[in-house]
Order: structure tokens, then sequence, then C-alpha cells
């Protein structure tokens, strides 16, 4: 889930940037301490709330969740100018570790993260989620560097946000399928709406 998440997404983008101007070996080992430390904090805030949380329910929430994720994964993400310096003033790992630390805070893959560690084993979680990461990343920096960053954009996000979908629909039948019919429609009317936020053209 975490390396369908990750395809696409802006932290991809900018694991290619960094890839074009340090070893990409350096650039992958930041990335994945950098994963670790995030995924710890998000996972374990994961478990801690599907301890409280009705199981039911979660899946429910969750469900929504990973749709919601498709769509953001359809929209597609950007680098900003600021994110391709390679005049690095401090070692080229510290500054990927902390780079990827601040992009993936709030990032998609960490939200994920969360949502998944609600119904999971926060091991599983954790170390799942890593690896996921960094192998979605390292493909990146390889196919990348093989085809001159000109990869097929459009069909990596459609693939990626169907596998959402399916993920996001399956969750919310296992967990609401005992749910009231008010209860759909509000989910409904909020994967609607989250639709519509991210797919609607900028005016």
């Amino acid at each position: 889930m975490i390396f369908v998440a990750e395809l696409g997404d802006k932290s991809q983008l900018l694991a290619l940037t960094l890839a074009a101007c340090f070893n990409p070996w350096v650039v992958l080992w930041g990335i994945f301490w950098s994963t670790l430390a995030v995924h710890a904090v998000s996972t374990a805030a994961g478990w801690y709330l599907g301890e409280l949380l009705p199981t039911d329910w979660v899946l429910f929430i969750a469900g929504i969740s990973f749709i919601v994720y498709g769509f953001w994964t359809l929209r597609g993400d950007s680098l900003n100018g600021g994110d391709e310096s390679c005049k690095p003033s401090i070692h080229p790992f510290w500054l990927v570790f902390s780079t990827f630390f601040v992009a993936e805070l709030g990032d998609k893959t960490m939200l994920s993260t969360l949502s998944l560690a609600t119904t999971y084993p926060f091991m599983a979680v954790w170390i799942g989620s890593t690896l996921g990461m960094v192998l979605s990343d390292a493909l990146a920096i390889a196919v990348g560097k093989m085809l001159g960053k000109k990869l097929p954009e459009n069909i990596v996000k459609v693939g990626a946000g169907v596998v959402f979908f399916a993920f996001g629909a399956l969750s919310m039948y296992e967990g609401g399928a005992d749910f009231d019919l008010s209860v759909w429609a509000l989910a409904l009317c909020i994967v609607a709406v989250s639709g519509y936020l991210f797919l609607r053209r900028p005016s």
C-alpha cells in the first residue's frame, strides 16, 4: 500500500531530484532512516488510536481515507523551486534525512501508515511501510536515471489511484456492512466532496 502511495508523490519526485545531485546510495540511505523515524511516529499514533476505537468504525473510516488518498494521488504533487538545490551546507545524508522528514509530515504516505496501523500490528506496519517507501523511491531513482526522468506520470497516477479506491471500498464494506444507510450516505458525500476538491480544475 505504501509502495503504491509513494508513486508520483512529491517525496518520490524529491528523491529523483536529490539523486541527480548526489550519490543515489546516499540518498536512499537518508530516505531509509528518515522514513523509519517518521513512520515510527505515525504507526504508533495509529496503533494507539486503533486500541481505543471500535474495529468496524476503524475499518470504515480507514476505507474512506484510502479513497481520499486515491483522489490525492490522481491530483499529483509537484516540487517547489526551493527543493532543488545541489549546493548543501551540510553532508548530503543529513540533507536528505531532514528534507524527507519534513516532506513526509502530513503527507499521504504518512497518513496512509497511520490509517493502516489502526487495524494491523505495529511492527508489520512500521517495517512494511518503511520498506515500501524506500523501494518505491529506489525504483523512481533507477527508472529516472535510465529514462532521463521521463516517467509515464499519468499512467502511474491512475494505477495508484485505482489501487487506493479498491482498498478503500473493500475496507468500507468490511467495516460498514451492518451500518445504516444514513451512515453510508454521509460517507459517500464525504467521498464526493473530497473528489471534487482534489480533482477540480484551478480557476
